[in-house]
């Protein structure tokens, strides 16, 4: 137990160390551009393990409830320090974005730079919703996960896992906003691959929980809340609405986006004037990935 805690701890920051100075070292990149590609890739690289995980997990357990797989729990314990090291990823993301756009608040404190403790809160106002999730997810997801289900759902442990889908499309998005790629074409499949799997993946995931169950024991979906223990009916009361929240700021990114788009579209001329020009693409945001 101890042995896989530490093991995420170490290959987490780890990974994020170890991208940050390639970058910076072969591709000459900035401190800051290095950190923010560096804290996405490490974003992605745990999102692919959660959710190969849950895949095997989930296609292993026949009986929904009672089949364990020993995946589940060694990648719980393996995966619970990510949370804590991404909160730090987050602000010192936030911190280098600060250095870029502060001048002019750095300029009026003296000239000696932004202090921490204001970029700490400026860092919570901007992303608290983000830092109570993964504070959620270690003090309270954590323990139900490992110690108050007693061994039992593998399966449903293994479909949570399957949420963390979505996440390399939002990182690949933002690193491409961030370069001013949103004219490309494959930000625009990025984005339709994003609202695709996080439609299915977050939103569409406690509804199937709750099903999943239902079928299992052959009662009323309605009923499953009634009969279900009191973790998980906190946990998908408190994480659901979030996913929802989630969804919502990236269908308006991507429903703004399309409308500027089509707003900033020349009108038609002549096929010489129209030579050389490129129409104005759409795309998709998220406050998910924006955390970053």
């Amino acid at each position: 137990m101890l042995a896989l805690l530490a093991a995420g701890s170490v290959f987490f920051p780890g990974l994020f160390m170890v991208s940050k100075k390639t970058l910076k070292h072969t591709r000459g990149w900035r401190e800051g551009d290095a950190a923010i590609v560096s804290a996405r890739l490490v974003s992605s690289v745990q999102a692919v393990m959660a959710s190969s995980a849950g895949c095997v997990i989930a296609s292993s357990c026949r009986d929904v409830l009672e089949d364990r797989h020993w995946l589940t729990e060694t990648y719980i314990l393996f995966a619970t320090p990510y949370f804590a090291y991404d909160i730090y990823a987050m602000f010192l993301c936030y911190w280098h974005k600060l250095q870029v756009k502060g001048h002019e608040e750095e300029e009026e404190a003296g000239g000696g730079g932004r202090s921490v403790g204001a970029a700490v809160a400026g860092y919570l106002r901007r992303e608290l919703l983000m830092v109570l999730h993964h504070v959620f997810m270690v003090a309270f997801c954590f323990p139900a996960s490992l110690l108050w289900r007693q061994g039992k759902g593998d399966f449903f442990q293994g479909v949570l896992f399957l949420a963390e889908l979505s996440t390399p499309f939002v990182c690949l998005g933002k690193v491409l906003i961030q370069y001013q790629k949103q004219h490309t074409l494959l930000h625009k499949v990025n984005g339709g691959l994003m609202l695709l799997s996080f439609f299915t993946c977050r939103v569409l995931l406690f509804p199937y929980l709750y099903y999943a169950y239902s079928r299992y024991a052959s009662i009323p979906v309605y009923t499953v809340p009634l009969v279900a223990p009191w973790q998980c009916n906190l946990g998908a009361a408190l994480l659901w609405p979030l996913q929802l929240y989630w969804f919502t700021l990236i269908c308006r990114g991507a429903l703004r986006l399309l409308v500027t788009g089509r707003s900033k579209s020349p009108p038609p001329t002549s096929k010489a004037d129209h030579a050389g020009r490129s129409t104005a693409s759409n795309g998709c945001t998220s406050h998910q990935g924006d955390r970053r």
